[in-house]
Order: C-alpha cells, then structure tokens, then sequence
C-alpha cells in the first residue's frame, strides 16, 4: 500500500476518532455521571472491546451499510468517512450525543447523488427504521428492566456498603457489554465505506489468516480507542449529568439497555437462529447508540413518572439527529465535487 493509500485511509482514522469521542459516552456517561466510576478506568474499558467487538464480530453490521451504497474508489471513500466524522465532530464540539450511523449515512446517500449511482431504497429503509424503533425499543428494554431491577433489589435487601460494591462491578460488567457491542456494530460507520476499496490483503501470521478486512477493522479500532482516551468526557457529562439524573443502579439499566439494542442488530448468530425457528430477525445494520441511550434514558424517566426530564436538552439532541445526516450529505457532494476536479482524484468508478 503506498503513501496515497495510506492518506485516504486517514478519514477512517478520523471516523474512528470520532466515534470513540462521541459514542463512548454512551456505554460510560451514566457510570462517569454518577461518580460511580472513574473516567480513566471507562475510557480504557472502552477501547479494549471496542477494538476486540470491531475484529471479532464488525462485518455483519457493514454488509448492511454496504448494501446502501458500495463506495468503489479509495478517494472516494476518504471523502465520504471524512465528511461523515466532521459532521460528527460539529455536534461533539457542541456537547450532543449525535449519531454516526446517520452521518455515515448521510454521507453515502451525498456519493450516490455525485456519482450517480442509485440509493438502494430498501437498505435506506432498514436503516432510517432503526432511527425511529432504535429509541423506541432503548426505551422500552429500560422501562421493563427497572421494574425487574427494582423487585431483586428489594426482595434481597442488601446491605448499603455491600450495595454499593456490587454496583460498581455490574456497571464494569455492562460496560464491557457495551464496549463490545459498540465495535460489532458501529465500526460498520468507521470502515465499512472503505471495504469495497480497501489496499488491504490478507496476511498470514503464525499460520493464522489476518484477512484484508479485519486488518480495516483493528484499524479503526484502534482509532477509536484514541478518540475515547482524548475527547469523550464532554459528551459523558451530558449524557451522565445532564438529560435526566440517573442513580447508580439506573445507569446500569441503561447500559445494559442500550447494549442489548446495539447487539440484536449486530449478531450474525442470533439472526441465523431465529430465522431457523420461523421468527422474523433484527437486520444487520448499524444502529445510532446514541439514539439507543437517550432512549434507555427516556425510558428510565417514564418508568419514574416522567419528572425531572430535560426537555430543552431533550429537544437539541433530536435537533441534532435531523441536521445530522443532511449536513453530512451536503457536505460530502461539495467535498467530492472538489476531490474530482480540483484534486483531480477518481472518486467513483
């Protein structure tokens, strides 16, 4: 792979970066929030499993996204994922938990109006679906779990000193969860427009195959990592702090809800056994975690009685969802349009 190969792979790093400031507070924020856990000690769960759930289980997810439109040159790529994480860094930078799914998206749809490739509406549908029901089942897994929670907790009656110990080990344990069903995922966002082109071939280490695509997967895991380590406190605490107040046991409940939205859309295994007992499955797509955590949030407020939620923040967040794929898609036609004719850089086949 030559120095251009390795400079278009820069905006999948960037993405990477990205992702890791952003969504990470949504596996972490409620924990950081209510002090339960120490940001340093998050921020390295984080990056662990995100970079173990991209490797292991990133590609289900990527099909789905690949399916919406197959970006067919390496300059290309670039400009779309490049695109899509500054879109993502505005509404970071800005404090809202915004979604790379719809950015990503936003920027793929912006190609294919470029390159004058048709939007495969089907894939578009399965995907802006999980923007509406992706919240909506957030929200309903937290309601549910509170309540169960709530009838273990007061059945058991445990000690307030033991309560609290156990409490910070489930919130480790959740977040490990959703670390990993972050990465499976939502790498299919950092990586997944850069598949088709990918410069990567497949290597043989200790007699093990390293394909071209897991190698695209470790490296915006590894990516990711660095953005949760420098830049995801922020969003953390809007999420943790700021949206609703949340004790230390319903931020388990929303990690765990959350997780569990994030993980029925990213199982290849768990598709593949309800299809063969008749039921209809989860598709393989990427799913916003933001939109799973404000949801899970919401959900654990309604459980409550529907106090104490912050409705003007509530409203910016989802103010955010509808420039966010627009914005991306704008920006990723003007960037393209300069790669090709000013750059004089092939960006679509």
């Amino acid at each position: 792979m030559g120095i251009l190969g390795l400079f278009f792979l820069s905006s999948g790093l960037y993405m990477g970066w990205s992702l890791g400031a952003n969504d990470a507070a949504n596996i972490f924020g409620t924990a950081v929030g209510t002090r339960m856990i120490k940001f340093r000690t998050a921020a390295f769960i984080s990056a662990l499993f995100i970079t173990l759930g991209a490797v292991i289980s990133g590609a289900g997810a990527a099909k789905g996204l690949g399916a919406l439109g197959a970006v067919d040159a390496l300059a290309g790529s670039f400009v779309v994922s490049a695109a899509a994480a500054t879109t993502v860094l505005w509404m970071t930078r800005a404090g809202l938990p915004v979604s790379t799914t719809q950015a990503i998206v936003g920027a793929i749809v912006g190609w294919n109006l470029f390159s004058g490739n048709p939007t495969d509406q089907a894939a578009l549908t399965r995907i802006v679906g999980t923007w509406i029901y992706g919240p909506i089942l957030g929200a309903g897994i937290a309601f549910i779990l509170f309540f169960i929670v709530k009838f273990i907790l007061e059945k058991l009656d445990i000690h307030l000193i033991r309560m609290d110990k156990y409490t910070r080990v489930a919130l480790v344990l959740a977040g490990i969860f959703g670390s990993y069903s972050l990465g499976a995922n939502n790498m299919a966002n950092v990586v997944g427009v850069f598949v088709p082109a990918s410069p990567f071939v497949d290597l043989q280490i200790l007699g093990i195959t390293v394909t071209g695509i897991q190698q695209l997967f470790l490296m915006g895991g590894l990516a990711t990592a660095v953005g949760v380590a420098t830049y995801s406190k922020k969003v953390m605490m809007t999420i943790g702090n700021n949206l609703y107040k949340l004790s230390p046991v319903t931020a388990i409940v929303v990690i765990v809800s959350t997780a569990m939205v994030l993980f029925l859309f990213a199982s290849e295994g768990l598709k593949l056994w309800m299809e063969s007992m008749g039921l209809p499955s989860f598709p393989l797509v990427p799913v916003s975690q933001s939109q799973a955590a404000v949801g899970s949030i919401i959900g654990i407020g309604l459980a409550k009685g529907g106090k104490n939620l912050n409705l003007k923040l509530l409203r910016n967040i989802v103010l955010g969802w509808i420039a966010t794929p627009t914005s991306a898609a704008v920006l990723s036609y003007i960037a393209l349009f300069f790669m090709q004719n000013v750059f004089l850089q092939q960006v679509h086949m």
